[in-house]
């Protein structure tokens, strides 16, 4: 079993309000990350929630688990690991979204999935033409990702473990980050 992860707790203090349910083309941005999960063919789907958890879950279809992190003030590491600690039993590997990067699509997630079942590798993670992307984490590391700090999420323990890290190399550029109001035009 695969599952998806949608880190949508944060404050949006750069954007200047909850931009997890900013639109985008129509569409929430938590939602676009809840799409390429579904659209890659995760199991299951899980988004964490913090800052305006109530406006953030009523927008969320039916098949989504939401997670309150009431520690999201503490970093992004507290939203990875209420996650994780969310999962079903059988998950054996999520994939993790942030809900401000629309522009990751379902066949990125299907990238990180068959790099993940070809390989077995601890972390798989996206390679666009000009930078790395989100990464899948295998139920091996779990306990290591649970116990992250801040806001530096599995980018420490991909700089510290290079050897637990595969690649999916993505031919297109990095989609871009929703940071602030502006980013929203195109």
């Amino acid at each position: 079993m695969i599952s998806g992860i949608v880190l949508a707790a944060g404050t949006g203090s750069r954007f200047g309000g909850t931009k997890q349910l900013a639109e985008l083309d129509g569409v929430p941005l938590v939602l676009h990350a809840v799409a390429a999960l579904r659209d890659g063919g995760v199991d299951e789907i899980v988004v964490v929630t913090g800052h305006d958890a109530d406006a953030v879950e009523a927008i969320l279809p039916a098949e989504v688990s939401a997670v309150r992190n009431t520690s999201f003030r503490d970093g992004q590491a507290t939203s990875l690991a209420a996650a994780l600690h969310a999962l079903d039993e059988r998950s054996e590997a999520a994939v993790v979204l942030m809900a401000d990067q629309p522009g990751i699509v379902g066949s990125d997630v299907r990238a990180l999935i068959e790099t993940f079942r070809t390989t077995r590798a601890r972390i798989a993670r996206l390679r666009f033409a000009d930078g790395p992307g989100p990464a899948l984490l295998s139920r091996e590391i779990y306990a290591d990702a649970g116990h992250l700090h801040g806001d530096a999420g599995a980018r420490v323990l991909m700089a510290s473990h290079p050897g637990w890290v595969e690649e999916a190399a993505i031919d297109r550029p990095l989609p871009r980050d929703i940071d602030t109001r502006d980013d929203l035009e195109p």
